[in-house]
């Protein structure tokens, strides 16, 4: 008899709120079984946080102020927030602001290795509790001639992502391989965000004993 494992996953006592209006996070969380409810941050000029000098200390900086933003106004809540970012030849990209910048974009990480950053923040105001991670994963691009990039920038699919592509769409077909987390590149690393879900469950058991 084969038996399957589904692990059952529980919201630790409170509404989790998730600070992002991207459907890839709501997609990630959902088949992860967590139930939440979704608000847009009130985060002004992400760019301004963000410094190639020490970028995953400026992640954790913007994952905390989307969190926290959002708190501030839900304090009983925990309140997930988290930014990706691409670095390519020392260059930071985040999402392109039109056509022009996602083929800039796509003919940069031709043919080269770039890093994708992932930010994730977890706070609940009233019980003084946050805690942030930043997970990075390597993406290999394969030469892509100019004619599929035209193509893929015609399907639109460019629109709101970091680097200018989805690795869960069609973009699947410019990528050799990748090193570490598939969900980090997608928007949000699964171990790292329950390894924060069970800070705050470790935390709130102890100042219940």
């Amino acid at each position: 008899m084969k038996i399957v494992f589904i692990p059952q996953w529980r919201n630790p006592g409170v509404p989790i709120i998730l600070a992002s209006d991207s459907p890839r996070r709501c997609e990630i969380l959902t088949t992860m079984g967590i139930s939440f409810s979704t608000q847009s941050p009130l985060v002004d000029d992400e760019a301004s946080f963000l410094s190639m000098n020490n970028i995953e200390e400026s992640l954790r900086k913007l994952a905390k102020a989307k969190a926290l933003s959002v708190a501030a106004a839900q304090p009983d809540s925990l309140v997930l927030g988290a930014d990706t970012v691409v670095v390519c030849d020392n260059v930071l990209l985040g999402k392109p602001r039109d056509e022009h910048g996602a083929r800039a974009m796509l003919k940069l990480l031709s043919g080269k290795a770039h890093r994708v950053y992932t930010g994730v923040a977890l706070c609940r105001k009233n019980a003084h509790f946050i805690e942030s991670s930043v997970v990075a994963t390597t993406v290999y691009f394969r030469d892509i001639p100019d004619e599929e990039i035209s193509m893929y920038i015609e399907s639109g699919e460019y629109g709101d992502k970091a680097g200018a592509y989805a690795i869960q769409g069609k973009a699947m077909v410019f990528i050799e391989k990748i090193e570490g987390c598939y969900y980090n590149v997608v928007g949000l690393p699964v171990v790292q965000t329950i390894a924060l879900f069970n800070a705050y469950t470790i935390r709130k058991e102890l100042h219940n004993v």
